[in-house]
């Protein structure tokens, strides 16, 4: 058990917020937020404690920052007196886009346990992907406590930092792309007759349960494709129109775009 503090409680943060209170993990919610009133809200609905960014700063044996990049070293000079009153050990997870170890290092101390984490939108409903790296104070301990923590939002993944930029072109921009692919996939059942809502709901379930499908046999997608395409059937016609308009070359470049957009 330990207390679980959170400064900046958006969709985001909210959303993790919630996932920590799933846990069981968390002795005490500690929230903070720069409009007050969302943070009492979820504060009542998580039975957690609404507290001012000192009081996070200072209590939380695991304090999750998630401000906007351009206010994280106002909100940490606001902070600092906090940090430094703390005497018991404390591990600090930021989810703020942008700020490397490198840069949370120089900012924090370069002493300091700190985890860099990457979640995307779906952590709202526990399907989400977190990604996250470590600086090398971390012990093993703290990074299977964050696990576990987190383990209600969903898929939870360590990777070497130099990767995080790749991995999130796919989870942090794919849903996105997913979305649209479920929309296409709803307007052709609706240009052959079917009524929207369900086109939309048999798309997006479909999705889902190829997904689950793929990550539960840990087969190749290609092995789930080539079992729905029979011989002569309409499955391989569809499949074939894909690549005559170059899906996968342009699923493939869309991905691309995002990494090399942050660089």
């Amino acid at each position: 058990m330990a207390v679980v503090g959170f400064i900046g409680t958006g969709n985001m943060g909210g959303a993790l917020a919630r996932a920590a209170a799933k846990s069981g993990l968390a002795e005490e919610l500690l929230l903070s937020n720069r409009s007050p009133e969302k943070a009492r809200r979820l504060a009542e609905e998580l039975g957690g404690r609404f507290v001012s960014n000192q009081e996070a700063a200072e209590r939380a044996d695991l304090l999750f920052l998630g401000v906007k990049p351009q206010m994280l070293e106002d909100m940490l000079e606001s902070v600092q007196e906090a940090l430094a009153a703390r005497r018991e050990r404390q591990l600090i997870i930021s989810m703020i886009a942008g700020k490397d170890l490198a840069v949370l290092g120089k900012l924090l101390g370069e002493d300091r346990p700190v985890i860099r984490i990457m979640p995307n939108i779906p952590v709202a409903v526990g399907a989400g992907v977190t990604l996250f790296c470590c600086s090398d104070a971390v012990t093993a301990e703290e990074k299977e406590l964050f696990r576990r923590l987190m383990s209600a939002s969903g898929m939870v993944a360590e990777l070497p930092e130099r990767q995080l930029d790749a991995a999130s072109g796919v989870t942090g921009c794919g849903p996105a792309f997913a979305a649209m692919f479920v929309e296409a996939l709803a307007d052709g059942a609706v240009a052959c007759g079917l009524p929207r809502k369900e086109a939309i709901a048999f798309s997006a379930q479909m999705l889902l349960g190829s997904a689950r499908m793929l990550l539960e046999s840990g087969e190749h997608p290609g092995v789930l494709k080539d079992r729905v395409c029979s011989p002569a059937g309409s499955t391989i016609q569809g499949v074939r129109t894909l690549e005559e308009r170059a899906f996968r070359a342009a699923v493939t470049d869309a991905v691309i775009a995002t990494y090399e957009k942050k660089f």
